[in-house]
């Protein structure tokens, strides 16, 4: 199977107005820019979009923010971007904000098969509200549900033409369970191999879970807050 694709435009083909997608990333740390970009450019709407972030004003998810492509954010960290803000109490936009560590979880859970499972994050807050509440060991845990989407779209450092990836620093916190739990699994990457060229050993993601892998180009690769000593 020829898992290499042109580039962006022709990696996000299929993708529809109302699909689920994830879009991996930590902040502005290893954001599919490619694909937002052609996402853009395609202006597809209604869409239900699962990452930590939202990306700020004018870059990463913030760009489909202002064109009004998105329906719903499942998100964690969204304190950065304005026009979400906006968005959000003006009733625009659907928003289901999860704690971080839960927000992993659920992913992971949709890539790994498992249905639900308990934690006891946001017990006696409004996160468990309307959820199912369980008792173990004399502590209430909460249910909630795992994460699928019709489509992942993840960012590595490298990758080669069966679809391995390799993640480079935060940029593992998402990306790596997110391709997992897409139907079609999208990589962008700054390093496109041969075959055996990447260890075994230190492969994130086997190359079984991407569908779709092209080399991305003129990545900014953004800071959201840069702090320099004076």
């Amino acid at each position: 199977m020829n898992k290499v694709v042109a580039n962006a435009t022709e990696a996000i083909q299929g993708i529809e107005d109302n699909m689920t997608l994830m879009l991996g990333g930590f902040g502005l740390c290893g954001i599919p820019e490619n694909c937002i970009t052609a996402l853009v450019a395609a202006e597809k709407k209604g869409l239900t979009c699962i990452s930590n972030n939202a990306g700020v004003d004018d870059f990463g998810i913030g760009l489909m923010l202002q064109k009004k492509q998105v329906k719903k954010m499942i998100s964690s960290y969204v304190g950065e971007n304005a026009e979400f803000e906006r968005q959000l109490l003006s009733g625009e936009l659907e928003v289901d904000l999860v704690p971080q560590g839960t927000l992993a979880e659920r992913i992971r859970a949709g890539g790994a098969g498992i249905p639900a499972f308990y934690t006891a994050t946001g017990y006696g807050t409004e996160v468990a509200e309307g959820k199912e509440v369980k008792e173990f060991d004399g502590r209430p845990y909460i249910m909630e549900t795992a994460l699928k989407a019709d489509f992942a779209i993840v960012k590595a450092w490298k990758g080669d033409k069966h679809g391995n990836l390799l993640f480079k620093g935060t940029a593992r916190n998402f990306n790596p369970m997110m391709a997992r739990a897409g139907t079609i699994t999208i990589a962008e990457v700054d390093e496109l191999v041969e075959p055996g060229v990447l260890d075994p050993n230190n492969v994130h993601v086997p190359g079984i879970y991407v569908q779709r892998i092209f080399v991305g180009k003129d990545y900014e690769k953004r800071i959201e807050q840069r702090t320099v000593r004076s």
